[in-house]
Formats: C-alpha cells, sequence, structure tokens
C-alpha cells in the first residue's frame, strides 16, 4: 500500500475508527499524490515567477492560449478563468461561495463540523465517489422502491453492491420510516449499510414533512446503536424546490453529528437547483468530528477525481460562481421557483379535481420535478407508447401501474391538454381491451 494512503488511513481510524470500516478496499487504498505532476505544478505556480514548464497547457504572452472564436463568445470572462486546469478540488472561490449557500439555506448546519465542498461533475459523479470510497461488493445500499434507476448503475453495476428496497409509502401516504427502519436493522449480521436519501424524490417529487424527518434520523441513530456503521448519503438534486409544508432542509444537517458510526455525505450541485444541467457543476460533502478525519477523507476523494477525470470543467465553475456572487442571483432565482411552484399546483388542482378519478390515484408529491400516477386500468407502458406514437407526448412507465410525469418542462398553461392527452391514451387502451 502507498505510504500515503498508509498515512490516511490512519488518520481516519484515529480519529474515527467506525469510519474507516467504512472505507471499501479502493477506498483504502486511494490517495492524492503529494509528490507528483500537480502537486509541483501548484507549488512553481507561487514560485517560478521568471519560467513555468510543469503543465500540460499552453501560454502565450502571459495568458492560457486560445482561439479567439471560442473567446468571442466568452469575452466577458478572463482567459484564466476559462482555460486553464481547475484545481482538482474545484475553483476556493466556488467551494466557499456553496459552503455559505449551505449554511444560509440550512440553519442546522451552523454549529455542526463538516468539510467544504468538493466539486464534482455533478450529482452522479458525486454519487460515483461515495460509491467508490464507501460501497464493496456484497455490501447492501438501501433505497426506497421508488428510485432513480441510475442508482442500480452506480451501486449495483459498476461496485457490486446488493440493492435491499423497502416501500417509500406507508399505509397514511407519508414516508415509511418503519421500513427504513425493518432493513436497516436487518443489516445487523453486515455490520454496515449505506443509505441513500432523495429528497425531494425522483420519481415521485415527495419530500417528509419535519416529523417524518425527525423518524428518519431516529431510525438511523438506531441502526447506529445497534452497532451498524451507517453511511448516510443525502441526493439533494433537487434542493430548495419546496412547494409545500415539507421539511425545508436537507436531512444533512440533521446526520452530521448524529452518532460516531453515522457518516453523513451531502451529495448536491447547481445542476437542477440553479437550472444549469449542462454545466454538470455539483458537490460532495462530509461532516465529522474534526478536521483531520475531514482533511483525510478529502485527500481520498481528491484522489478519485484525480485516478477518473482529473478535474471537472474550469468554465461550468466561472459561470456559476458568478451568477452565485450576482446581486440579481437570489431574485431571479425565488422568480424561476415561482414558475415552478405553479405548475406543480396547476398538476395538483387538476388531479384533486376528481377529472381523472376513475383512470388513476397518484402519489403524494410536493416538491422538486416530477410527479407519478398509479394507474388503474392499463399497462403503464403500453399507455407511454400510445401516447407517444398517437399524441405525441412522452412520459415515463416505470412499472406495470407506476408513469412519471415532467411537469418541470411543461409551461402552466399547458398542463391540463398535457393531462387530458394522458386520460384520453387511457381510454383508447380501454376501449381496445374491451373488443
Amino acid at each position: 500500500m502507498n505510504p500515503l494512503a498508509k498515512q490516511l488511513n490512519e488518520t481516519i481510524e484515529k480519529e474515527n475508527a467506525y469510519v474507516y470500516e467504512m472505507l471499501s478496499s479502493l477506498g483504502k487504498q486511494i490517495y492524492f499524490p503529494k509528490v507528483g505532476i500537480l502537486s509541483q505544478s501548484a507549488e512553481a505556480k507561487t514560485k517560478a515567477g521568471k519560467y513555468n514548464a510543469t503543465i500540460g497547457t499552453a501560454i502565450e504572452k502571459g495568458q492560457p492560449m486560445h482561439l479567439k472564436v471560442i473567446q468571442d463568445t466568452l469575452s466577458a470572462y478572463d482567459p484564466k478563468d476559462l482555460y486553464e486546469y481547475a484545481p482538482p478540488a474545484g475553483k476556493p472561490g466556488l467551494r466557499t461561495a456553496w459552503r455559505k449557500k449551505m449554511l444560509d439555506e440550512n440553519p442546522s448546519l451552523s454549529n455542526k463540523t463538516f468539510g467544504n465542498p468538493i466539486v464534482t461533475n455533478a450529482l452522479t459523479h458525486g454519487l460515483s465517489i461515495a460509491a467508490d470510497l464507501f460501497v464493496e461488493a456484497g455490501d447492501r445500499v438501501i433505497i426506497p422502491d421508488k428510485n432513480w434507476e441510475n442508482y442500480e448503475l452506480t451501486f449495483g453495476i459498476r461496485r457490486g453492491a446488493e440493492i435491499v428496497t423497502y416501500p417509500l409509502y406507508n399505509e397514511d401516504n407519508t414516508f415509511n420510516s418503519a421500513g427504513l427502519r425493518e432493513q436497516l436493522l436487518a443489516q445487523k449480521d453486515k455490520g454496515k449499510a449505506f443509505v441513500v436519501l432523495n429528497f425531494p424524490n425522483n420519481p415521485t417529487g415527495y419530500t417528509p414533512g419535519a416529523e417524518e424527518g425527525r423518524q428518519i434520523v431516529a431510525v438511523i441513530r438506531e441502526a447506529a446503536e445497534a452497532g451498524i456503521n451507517v453511511v448516510a448519503v443525502t441526493d439533494d438534486a433537487y434542493f430548495a424546490l419546496f412547494f409545500e409544508n415539507s421539511l425545508q432542509e436537507s436531512l444533512f444537517g440533521q446526520l452530521a453529528d448524529l452518532h460516531d458510526r453515522v457518516l453523513a455525505v451531502k451529495v448536491d450541485g447547481a445542476t437542477k437547483e440553479e437550472y444549469v444541467w449542462g454545466f454538470r457543476v455539483g458537490f460532495i460533502t462530509y461532516a465529522g468530528k474534526n478536521e483531520a478525519l475531514l482533511s483525510a477523507l478529502e485527500q481520498k476523494t481528491l484522489g478519485i477525481i484525480r485516478a477518473t477525470i482529473s478535474s471537472c470543467s474550469h468554465p461550468s465553475q466561472t459561470f456559476v460562481l458568478h451568477a452565485l456572487n450576482s446581486p440579481e442571483f437570489n431574485a431571479q432565482k425565488q422568480e424561476k421557483f415561482e414558475i415552478m411552484k405553479g405548475r406543480a399546483n396547476k398538476v395538483k388542482a387538476l388531479l384533486d379535481s376528481g377529472k381523472y378519478g376513475d383512470s388513476w390515484d397518484y402519489y403524494p408529491f410536493n416538491s422538486g420535478y416530477f410527479m407519478c400516477l398509479k394507474l388503474k386500468t392499463v399497462d403503464a407502458e403500453a399507455l407511454r407508447q400510445r401516447l407517444l406514437e398517437v399524441y405525441g407526448v412522452g412520459t415515463i412507465a416505470l412499472s406495470e401501474t407506476d408513469l412519471r410525469v415532467a411537469f418541470s418542462c411543461i409551461d402552466e398553461e399547458n398542463i391540463e391538454e398535457l393531462f387530458d392527452l394522458i386520460y384520453q391514451g387511457v381510454r383508447d387502451l380501454e376501449t381496445v381491451s374491451a373488443k
């Protein structure tokens, strides 16, 4: 084992032996080189005042070399904020700004110890980093039965984990904390569990209420007290898009200092929060009891980044940082929030009107981009195909009964027509089956 990896492992084990036990074999072996191209280049950048011949970029007259046809479209930005490699952890200013944003939006973090957000290539990359560091083949990853299909690829296919599910909703149509508890405590023989909490949920658009949130935290604490090491990842892809009386903060704040056997990991990003999907700017943040532990986890994270993508897009980080620092940012973001809330409210009003009650029920939703219909009379895949081929309407079939509708991409004035067409598609299939 590399001495640097060994040193990081010793630090983690000294500061929290349970977190050390959570590491995968890759997590234990990974490290960020202190002596190498990046570290030597960083040293040269501060000391090589005459000639810096260290890193694989091209310089011309003191500026990063670039093509005029590109720079002409980006003339508001200094070339040094676009063309050079960004640091593996991300632009320092962006990391600082995102941490401030996290504190502003999550007051429960104010007295907690957590690291500086590390820039990732959006949410999937952040989840993949967490998987690489903490998921071993045969480990159990606990997610609700209604989940983002990429979890299977990220944790199951890539890392060989066993995916364990529980029903998202209980009989009262609220979050099924009892189901989560059952699956968590069932890991006693393993001594370890990796839990993903995705709110607002994809695909249902559901966020638990405050009491449900307390129950989730209590269940995770109970598992820790039972001797289970819990990696608790909050997938906050749709954070802040809370349209009703649900949790208004990430559970990361409540999990941050819950128990020595609980490692809280927050994965979030500008991708959906700031409506910049193609920019691919996300973050991974760890909570821990002291800076030594957090620093060691950061170094291992940088090792994963260095070994896979080296660093994230510099222009995208520059654009997001510019937005966060803009005096118009909050007002413009609120304007888009109100549009999204209006769409969600329109959908709910239509569904509650009884207009379509003979064809479907719907799963509770109060946030995010999506909602799910629970079809009563027809197959979801058959309906999806009918809608696409006959009416030019795209939806997502999740199971025999469940159809996901993304109201995020439909203007409010078109929402009723959308659901009327879905309803007509159901009627078409019912007529065919009746013949």
